[in-house]
């Protein structure tokens, strides 16, 4: 699935943020959330606040990062067309409460357990993700014990995004909003080198689109 980050960016090849381990040089700087997203984004804060104990919510908590997963049919070589409207069983490992938008085509979203190796995983809760809905979860059972899934995506209300990803049609779009505490958030300059060479293909295509993008990449390459 064609993936996107904003606020924060988690660049696959450098590894997701994972503590206690995977923290250091895993979340790049990045411009803050565009305006229409920052209002939403103040709106669902301030709901987890009240809503959530205060022992769930992490010293200076607040959510600056956000995975785009677009959902929808990939056009293979052979001329077929591949279904990619699921994701498998796994944690958000970013602490705290984690926030999701859906938009588009309804998503079946599953809570389960996983008992270990070669036995099935445990349907634990199910529920439907609707268009313009938002779910939030946190805690230590829905966060930190359950794993979670989107085991499929409907394609009964004919929506279709036209976003501009090659051989993709998209029906669903979903944003998850998380946190990285601040001091795991490096600049694109403090990389090592090895890292910084391994997203800079990356960095040179948000820089087309993205000032932010254009100054931090002149600025490793020692450019005004």
């Amino acid at each position: 699935r064609p993936v996107y980050w904003l606020g924060n960016w988690q660049f696959a090849c450098l590894g997701y943020y994972h503590p206690p381990r995977g923290t250091r040089f895993r979340c790049v700087e990045a411009e803050p959330f565009p305006p229409v997203l920052r209002r939403l984004v103040t709106r669902i804060e301030s709901g987890i606040r009240r809503s959530f104990p205060a022992v769930f919510l992490p010293k200076g908590w607040h959510l600056n990062t956000c995975l785009v997963n677009l959902y929808g049919m990939r056009q293979m070589e052979d001329g077929k067309a591949l279904d990619t409207a699921r994701v498998g069983e796994h944690k958000d490992f970013e602490p705290g409460p984690v926030a999701s938008i859906s938009l588009g085509e309804r998503a079946m979203f599953q809570f389960v357990s996983s008992p270990g190796k070669g036995a099935p995983s445990r349907v634990v809760l199910q529920q439907w993700l609707e268009d313009c809905s938002l779910q939030v979860f946190g805690g230590e059972r829905w966060k930190n014990h359950l794993f979670h899934r989107v085991q499929r995506v409907e394609r009964k209300g004919g929506f279709s995004f036209p976003v501009s990803v090659d051989g993709f049609e998209t029906r669903r779009v979903n944003f998850t909003f998380r946190y990285v505490p601040p001091k795991d958030i490096v600049p694109y300059s403090a990389l090592p080198t090895g890292d910084a060479e391994d997203v800079e293909e990356y960095m040179e295509e948000l820089a087309e689109n993205s000032p932010f993008f254009y100054k931090t990449l002149m600025a490793r390459r020692g450019l005004k």
